[in-house]
């Protein structure tokens, strides 16, 4: 039984037209800095880093999905792999808030001022 070669060229376009959309909202929305985004807070930060982050995340993703062919694998594999990445992003990101509040707030009631 012979495998026949299958061309995963447009597959190939698809994601890269969508992962350059996707880029390219970062980069109008970092240029731009709507105020509505940028003077908006929600849970310790402004709805424009939020939306950065979420999107940032979702290109990780999707590349993992795409070229790691794990739409490919089984459910239980997935989930673990996505799982254990989505567990650690979020970790990641209560971290950096806790400690970005936290060096904001020793520097706003010190005498240690900010000299950069």
């Amino acid at each position: 039984m012979a495998h026949e070669h299958v061309s995963n060229t447009k597959r190939i376009w698809g994601v890269f037209a969508l992962l350059s959309v996707v880029t390219t909202v970062e980069v109008i929305l970092g240029i731009i800095k709507p105020e509505s985004l940028h003077l908006t807070h929600f849970l310790g930060m402004n709805l424009l880093n939020w939306i950065f982050i979420i999107l940032t995340v979702f290109k990780a993703y999707y590349i993992v999905w795409a070229f790691m062919h794990m739409e490919g694998e089984k459910p239980s594999l997935r989930w673990a792999v996505v799982a254990t990445v989505i567990f650690l992003v979020l970790y990641l990101v209560f971290i950096l808030l806790v400690e970005a509040n936290y060096v904001f707030e020793v520097f706003k009631s010190s005498t240690i001022k900010w000299n950069f």
